[in-house]
């Protein structure tokens, strides 16, 4: 068995998450994987598990939260 990086549970079906700068997670379940592993919007601060937005290195979940830190011209995907 293996040990959750995040809630630390030792559980036989973990998984492992490898990212694109190779970087490695072992998780037990995918709410621990995200906690982990997914961007925060620069707003909210809201794990973005969808899509979201993105400009200029600064990710958000969405574009109403993009133009509350000043950034305009983004959509949400439709």
């Amino acid at each position: 068995m293996a040990r959750c990086d995040v809630c630390g549970n030792d559980y036989d079906k973990t998984f492992q998450l490898v990212l694109a700068d190779g970087t490695r997670g072992t998780y037990d379940s995918f709410e621990c994987a995200i906690h982990a592993a997914a961007p925060r919007c620069g707003h909210c601060g809201c794990p973005i598990i969808g899509h979201g937005v993105e400009q200029d290195g600064r990710f958000f979940c969405c574009a109403h939260c993009a133009g509350h830190e000043g950034v305009g011209g983004l959509r949400d995907r439709v």
